[in-house]
């Protein structure tokens, strides 16, 4: 049976656009307003007559990607002046309000399309396509593929390709299967792209076996290995504790004249922390130090954890003063404090004195150190100075972000606080901030910690109501909440 039929019977009818007709549009958001004009004012203002349609449609379309809203203004002049846009500024305009998270406005800008007798191409549709699925809105792309479907517009590689990620990343196996039976059906091969998503995906599903097979079907196909192919082969090994296979693909990688990046370290020294083999880990620490390069602060953090279980801290201080002699005072400095946070001296227990000492170094303090210092906290549950490290970075005048949020809730979570982790969560949304994927999870946790297994089952809930699709983390913390309770005889 042909997919579009299985759609048909499970879903809502597809986007019903309406026949044309005179239309006229207005969205209203929260901290901004944008009205999208369809039909044409006769009376316009001289001075917009004036500018000729190549420069409006040369002005729209690179600023759609850099300030949107200078775009949808010039749009509104343009249609104020009784001129429209060439199909490709529409194309952008979509793409724009789409990937900011605007998608009623570009679903309106295709039913403006419609309206002025403009026919949307493949481009439009994928256009508005890839933002629904870079917000995991993936009901809504399953109906803006039947509403495709109806319009007649064929799917083309770009449409495959969107599809194939975004299932990948969301763990849909059997819709990733399809996605990849559709594109044998018409022919579509895949790219080193796809086969690199497919990596991803044989990897997040256990598959990893399938993983060696890819390498024999893409050197058939001649589709030749790239950093990125290899790095997500390293990390499928890694993963499943194949770490010889891992240091033989990363051997054969440089056999082959392609080098390392710091995603490549970054897994490599991950995978062998993981399983305790220090020795390896820290020689790969120092090749990727050779390269000039060196890693991020959450790998840091596994190399302080593994080496502060051993007790080694004198060689952590040494890896610090190498640091430094190579010319990574800076990085030396934010690593130097989270060992301090996690080591046996706890020099730096208070958040202010970590700040202090990072101003010291002529540090410049931006968003991410303050997250790399919260994230520290929150691991150990030290919630306090999670919760201090927030108030000092809106001291320097940052405001938190969602990302900073989520590690406070986490913090809660490590400690067992669920309602401080609750009152966080009310907080993001009484904001105006959309809670993520990371923001449910983390929630869901902070009531597992504390067997509050009821309230795992409301907030998965709320989090498809929300449009956010689980991710595999999600889905398997709500099976061991609905087994627990079934065995306690609650349903």
């Amino acid at each position: 049976m042909d997919a579009c039929c299985l759609v048909r019977r499970h879903l809502h009818p597809p986007l019903q656009l309406p026949p044309l007709q005179r239309l006229t549009l207005g969205r209203r958001c929260r901290h901004r307003s944008v009205t999208i004009a369809v039909a044409f004012c006769s009376t316009a203002p001289d001075h917009h007559r004036e500018r000729p349609w190549e420069s409006y449609d040369r002005d729209i379309q690179p600023h759609a990607g850099s300030d949107l809203a200078r775009s949808l203004q010039l749009l509104a002049d343009m249609q104020a002046a009784g001129m429209r846009p060439s199909a490709a500024a529409y194309a952008r305009l979509i793409r724009a309000l789409a990937r900011a998270g605007r998608a009623l406005e570009a679903e309106a800008l295709l039913l403006e399309m419609r309206h002025l007798g403009l026919r949307p191409d493949a481009a439009h549709y994928n256009a508005l396509l890839e933002g629904l699925l870079a917000r995991a809105h993936l009901r809504l792309a399953d109906r803006l593929l039947l509403q495709m479907a109806d319009d007649g517009v064929a799917r083309n590689r770009r449409t495959y390709m969107l599809l194939l990620d975004a299932y990948a990343r969301a763990g849909r196996l059997e819709d990733s299967w399809w996605v990849l039976g559709e594109m044998k059906r018409w022919g579509i091969r895949l790219d080193t792209a796809g086969y690199s998503t497919l990596v991803r995906l044989y990897r997040d599903s256990g598959m990893w076996k399938k993983a060696t097979d890819l390498i024999m079907e893409m050197q058939e196909v001649g589709v030749e290995l790239d950093v990125k192919i290899y790095n997500g082969l390293i990390d499928t090994f890694g993963k499943y504790g194949q770490l010889a296979d891992a240091r033989k693909m990363f051997e054969k990688m440089r056999g082959q004249g392609i080098k390392p990046d710091i995603e490549t370290w970054n897994a490599l020294i991950r995978w062998h922390c993981r399983v305790g083999n220090m020795k390896r880990a820290l020689r790969f620490l120092a090749a990727m130090q050779e390269e000039g390069m060196y890693p991020d602060p959450k790998i840091f953090i596994t190399i302080i954890n593994r080496l502060g279980e051993q007790g080694k801290w004198d060689e952590l201080k040494e890896l610090f003063d190498k640091m430094r002699n190579r010319g990574f005072k800076e990085s030396g400095a934010i690593y130097a404090v989270l060992v301090d946070i996690y080591g046996q001296y706890g020099h730096f227990r208070d958040a202010q004195e970590c700040v202090a000492a990072l101003k010291a170094e002529n540090l410049q303090l931006s968003p991410s150190i303050f997250c790399v210092l919260a994230n520290a906290y929150a691991q150990q549950g030290l919630c306090e100075q999670t919760v201090s490290v927030l108030q000092l970075m809106e001291a320097e005048g940052i405001e938190p972000n969602l990302v900073m949020l989520n590690l406070l809730i986490n913090a809660f979570s490590t400690a067992g606080r669920h309602l401080e982790a609750q009152a966080v969560f009310q907080h993001i949304k009484d904001s105006g901030m959309s809670p993520d994927v990371v923001t449910y999870t983390t929630l869901m946790k902070a009531f597992m910690r504390v067997k509050r297994y009821e309230k795992v089952s409301e907030v998965y809930s709320e989090m498809e109501r929300a449009g956010c699709t689980p991710d595999r983390k999600a889905r398997e913390m709500l099976h061991d909440a609905s087994v627990t309770m079934e065995q306690m005889g609650c349903y």
